[in-house]
């Protein structure tokens, strides 16, 4: 896995009130749905981002916005597979 290594000013993580940890983590997550709500990754590619498994970004997806994206043409495609 690549590491990478951010700079950020000292008093974001006082103002967050997060260790460095949790700042990283938020961070994570922060990206993977924002890329998930850009349709720049799938679900599965935005968990692993996140370090989640699928059903928790899933679940955080819904705390932040809809977790499920189709436009109403992709909708009716797909209700007429079933």
């Amino acid at each position: 896995m690549t590491q990478l290594a951010i700079e950020v000013p000292e008093d974001i993580l006082s103002t967050l009130r997060l260790p460095p940890a949790e700042f990283a983590r938020e961070m994570r997550i922060a990206a993977a749905v924002q890329w998930y709500a850009e349709q720049r990754v799938s679900h599965e590619k935005a968990a692993e981002i996140a370090g989640q498994c699928r059903v928790e970004f899933i679940n955080e997806l819904r705390r932040r916005i809809p977790a499920i994206q189709l436009d109403l043409a992709e909708l009716d495609a797909e209700l007429n597979d079933l």
